[in-house]
């Protein structure tokens, strides 16, 4: 039987992700719009990101926070191009961002001494393995996997190298180690469900250490530079952006991270999302058909969580299509280079009624094309 009734919000995606709920447009300040991000009143908009970011996130008083162009990729090619060189580099990846940064690493800066520690799809590489003289790069949730760190223990406190990590669909939605992490980048389109094309940068004092000490040996582009005779470029981490940032999309950010404060702060973000998991968790108990890509319990995403079930691909594709024409799941089919399944998003901004909600209607998208050709 056809379930009765729908989640309130079909927007399961994993980038743009769901908007919080209540959200609305007319609920933004628009003050700045039309504005010069340099005017007094743009600075001061993009200072407040940034503050409020540190603040929420409970960022170390010593760390520096900025906002750079192009979403999270552009903040970890910044970071990548900007850093890696002078050391060694440990590449850990267990899925398509992390594999992708590898071979940015490999095949662009064309990094000699680069050390990949991978597993497949669904599993994590030995972390044990890298070596803290060694400069790491890592995601800490394998948004196309749904395999995340457990946490930061194997980063050695002694360390002498960077780790240089990718927490785009963890920051805000899991326990973020921030001793453990010389620089950390995310996006405003995931776990707060803001608007694309920014991101951010969050630097320890060892990675403003090596910024302000070392040279890369190849060219950086404006966008990439964070220095400027050979001293970091205090603005950036002010509000002065190095581009023309969305005024529009920083009111959208700051509307998010009001919600946030509103609804407790970081740790009631990590316990909705932390929430929704359980609820999928208790439905693929109940059912053979069904499983987390993530084979250990402790490794599963409770963001961006990936599901295989036992249908052909041709069947898969059937099922995701049966949800958006219902208008009960838009978007959840798995991203196109992971094992094929399904990816449900369940950070903080989905609400868990809307994950309840939608549990009938995956064992009734099931069983509609189960038999099908």
């Amino acid at each position: 039987m056809i379930p009765t009734s729908k989640p309130h919000n079909p927007n399961f995606s994993s980038g743009p992700c769901s908007k919080r709920p209540g959200y609305e447009l007319t609920q933004l300040d628009i003050s700045t719009l039309g504005r010069s991000h340099r005017s007094d009143i743009g600075k001061s908009a993009l200072q407040q990101a940034i503050e409020q970011t540190k603040s929420l996130l409970k960022i170390p008083a010593d760390y520096k926070v900025g906002i750079v162009p192009a979403s999270d990729t552009g903040a970890m090619e910044m970071m990548l191009w900007s850093l890696l060189g002078k050391k060694p580099v440990d590449v850990c990846y267990w899925e398509s961002f992390g594999k992708g940064w590898f071979s940015d690493i490999k095949n662009q800066l064309q990094l000699s001494d680069v050390n990949p520690l991978t597993a497949d799809y669904g599993q994590l590489p030995d972390l044990t393995l890298t070596n803290p003289d060694h400069d790491i790069v890592f995601t800490w949730n394998g948004t196309t996997s749904g395999v995340k760190v457990a946490n930061a223990d194997w980063i050695s406190e002694q360390r002498s190298g960077l780790t240089i990590c990718d927490a785009t669909s963890a920051v805000f939605a899991m326990p973020m180690d921030w001793e453990k992490l010389d620089v950390t980048t995310f996006s405003w389109q995931k776990v707060l469900g803001g608007e694309g094309a920014h991101g951010m940068i969050i630097l320890s004092p060892a990675a403003v250490e090596r910024l302000e000490s070392y040279t890369p040996p190849w060219p950086l582009p404006k966008i990439f530079r964070l220095t400027q005779n050979s001293k970091l470029i205090e603005g950036i981490f002010t509000g002065a952006t190095i581009n023309t940032p969305s005024m529009l999309c920083v009111a959208d950010y700051l509307d998010a991270l009001n919600w946030i404060t509103e609804i407790g702060g970081v740790d009631a973000a990590i316990a909705r999302s932390e929430n929704n998991l359980a609820i999928l968790t208790n439905f693929v108990n109940q059912h053979e058909w069904i499983n987390f890509l993530a084979e250990r319990v402790e490794q599963r995403s409770n963001t961006s969580v990936c599901l295989r079930l036992s249908l052909t691909d041709k069947q898969l594709k059937e099922f995701g299509q049966l949800l958006a024409d219902q208008q009960v799941a838009y978007d959840i089919n798995s991203y196109k280079d992971a094992p094929s399944g399904l990816r449900i998003w369940c950070g903080a901004t989905v609400e868990a009624a809307n994950v309840e909600l939608l549990l009938p209607w995956l064992s009734w998208a099931y069983e509609s094309v189960k038999n099908s050709d």
